[in-house]
């Protein structure tokens, strides 16, 4: 049995010992608040130190969200799932916070901050750390890459934020968030796409893959109308690339010749759906979709990560 619970590598034991860890920090951290508060209920509500070093209890009110966060949209129904995780599970991952004036700002964990908003709770367990600017943005920036799923398009304006506002270099971008060079500039060169293709991106309804090959097209205009193509017939990158060579070329790409049009109300559906499995599963889904057949095509990043997908869909790894 042993064998099998770590058949996907060594991240996934380090993410057991984590959560392990965490649960029981997150124990103390409600043991020690509770004694505490009990010989003087109407004390101060100021926070209180655990047994864990590092560690606390604080009150929710007096966190605020970090001016350098990737994410720019939180879906409501994955933040009702957490919640729910939470209100049964409990908080296996404390926040991370530093203390900005007589308040305390996230460095990680909005999503777990305003989990515990929508349940109501007065204080969460924190760990609280020192840390920069550019620090904190660097480690909130990791947090979302490792746990939480940035689409492409705020993972490349994460790293652009980094550079532009603590300027720094791509290969210091790099070596803060544990990441190659050259993926940190594939990353930024998505910034230049087009507002419309860089939508299609954070929805899913385009890889990154299939953004690369679209930059090979100067012409903005050629280029969201090769991407309107891609996204209605359900191109692979290959297929893309092709038509892009063709393009290039100067050569006019047949259109493909078996192929049916798809509905505007079938490929709203498709595209909803597709979108809805990315909110549940906080990971980019692909559906590639026909009347007779059709493919899911879920990406993922790393073990943890892969982990963390199975146990959404129900499945023991």
């Amino acid at each position: 049995m042993a064998a099998s619970k770590t058949r996907l590598g060594r991240g996934l034991g380090g993410l057991i010992a984590n959560a392990t860890s965490a649960a029981k920090a997150a124990a103390e951290t409600k043991a020690a608040a509770a004694a505490a508060s009990a010989p003087a209920a109407a004390a101060p509500a100021a926070p209180r130190p655990t047994g864990a070093p590092g560690f606390q209890e604080v009150p929710v009110h007096l966190i605020e969200p970090s001016p350098y966060q990737a994410r720019k949209e939180i879906s409501p129904e994955q933040l009702s799932e957490l919640a729910e995780s939470i209100r049964s599970e409990g908080l296996l991952q404390p926040v991370v916070v530093r203390k900005h004036g007589d308040k305390f700002q996230l460095v990680a964990g909005e999503r777990r901050w305003r989990a515990f908003q929508l349940l109501k709770l007065k204080s969460i367990p924190a760990r609280l750390v020192e840390a920069s600017n550019a620090s904190s943005a660097a480690i909130g920036l990791i947090e979302n890459l490792q746990r939480e799923g940035l689409n492409p398009v705020e993972e490349a304006y994460g790293y652009a934020s980094l550079i532009r506002d603590f300027d720094l270099t791509q290969e210091q971008v790099a070596e803060r968030v544990g990441k190659g060079r050259p993926t940190v500039a594939n990353s930024l060169r998505l910034l230049s796409l087009e507002a419309e293709i860089q939508g299609y991106l954070a929805k899913a309804l385009l890889s990154t893959g299939h953004a690369k090959v679209l930059l090979g097209i100067e012409d903005p205009a050629q280029r969201a109308v090769l991407a309107r193509r891609v996204i209605e017939e359900g191109m692979s990158v290959r297929t893309t690339e092709k038509l892009v060579q063709a393009k290039k070329a100067g050569l006019t790409p047949p259109a493909k010749p078996t192929a049916r049009a798809v509905p505007a109300v079938e490929a709203a559906a498709v595209a909803s759906i597709q979108q809805k499995l990315t909110s549940h599963l906080g990971a980019r889904v692909a559906l590639k979709h026909s009347p007779k057949r059709g493919r899911i095509v879920i990406e993922y990043a790393g073990n943890e990560d892969l982990q963390r997908i199975l146990e959404k869909l129900g499945v023991e790894a």
